[in-house]
């Protein structure tokens, strides 16, 4: 709109401000980063969506693309670019570039390949949001969070991986489909790897307050076992059938975001620095249930898992730690 006719339809009482106010990053507009930008837009979450990428002509056609059905949902204003200026002032940035994981291929596999591209996206979102939050959602999701961590010189509660959330989500969908109940009264957690050394913490798994692990008895342990695999084994069968997860991944990251902005206080399985836990004595990322709010990880729940659970959790981070000290940083 030229000057002349915004002057001719607008009088101005004072200047329009445009500072960020509820700003959101996403770096990545593959079919993870779109999945979470579509999920965050639906759900009200910000009044700002910044996109950036290295490709732009991809970029540029995800923001147009978004902001034609800005018609049909609340105000929310969509920008892109290569440059990380456009990133200014972002509450949150949510990194889901990287490397695709291939069919078969695990997680941790992909580590070094992403820790390359890390070293170009992590210095330049704190760059230009210093007091922002970091939420890694690329894979291997544990071992990327640590790097971000190293490279972003912030402090532990303020990086976070989305972890085992969606883990868990694919726990209570499979036991609620067995129990027949709503997943969202199915309560159980994994926690770990966000990946095939992950734990199913069976003790704590629980329909109105009844123990699913005393009900079934030690007569299920297949059942049990059946399950978990069937949890760990979920994103290779959806890789395998239609080449990539998004929506689920979306719709978990957007849930997280929204309990930071709003500082509600929520519990989530986020991959978190768990030094000091469980026996744990390196500075290693791996889920737990933590409070979540406006300022990143206030509190790790003291779940009070078996010595079992926790044989398994100190195996899982050995084989991170492993990971992690073969990286070049």
């Amino acid at each position: 709109m030229s000057e002349d006719m915004n002057s001719e339809l607008l009088l101005e009482v004072t200047p329009a401000q445009d500072l960020p106010h509820n700003k959101i990053t996403i770096v990545g507009v593959g079919q993870v980063g779109m999945a979470c930008a579509y999920s965050i837009l639906q759900q009200h979450i910000a009044s700002e969506i910044c996109l950036v990428d290295v490709v732009a002509d991809k970029l540029k056609g995800e923001m147009m693309d978004l902001q034609h059905g800005l018609a049909f949902t609340r105000h929310c204003i969509i920008k892109a670019d290569t440059d990380y200026s456009i990133t200014a002032g972002s509450k949150v940035c949510v990194i889901t570039a990287g490397a695709r994981q291939r069919e078969g291929e695990s997680r941790l596999s992909l580590v070094q390949r992403n820790v390359e591209i890390f070293k170009g996206i992590i210095p330049n979102l704190v760059k230009y949001s210093p007091e922002t939050i970091l939420l890694v959602v690329s894979n291997p999701v544990d071992c990327l969070t640590y790097v971000a961590w190293k490279l972003s010189g912030l402090s532990k509660e303020r990086v976070i991986g989305s972890g085992t959330n969606l883990d868990s989500a694919r726990f209570r969908f499979l036991l609620s489909e067995q129990l027949n109940i709503a997943p969202s009264n199915c309560h159980g957690w994994i926690i770990g790897e966000h990946g095939d050394s992950s734990v199913a913490v069976w003790s704590g798994v629980n329909v109105a307050g009844v123990g699913i692990s005393n009900e079934q008895g030690d007569d299920n342990e297949g059942w049990k076992k059946d399950i978990h695999k069937k949890v760990v084994e979920s994103a290779y069968e959806i890789i395998q059938l239609k080449g990539y997860t998004s929506w689920a991944i979306g719709l978990s990251v957007a849930t997280i975001v929204k309990a930071i902005m709003s500082n509600s206080r929520q519990v989530f399985a986020l991959s978190t620095n768990i030094k000091g836990i469980h026996g744990i004595n390196d500075d290693v990322y791996l889920s737990l249930p933590v409070v979540i709010g406006v300022n990143g990880i206030t509190h790790i729940i003291k779940q009070k898992l078996k010595h079992n659970e926790i044989e398994q959790l100190q195996k899982s981070a050995g084989q991170l730690i492993q990971v992690q000290n073969s990286l070049n940083l």
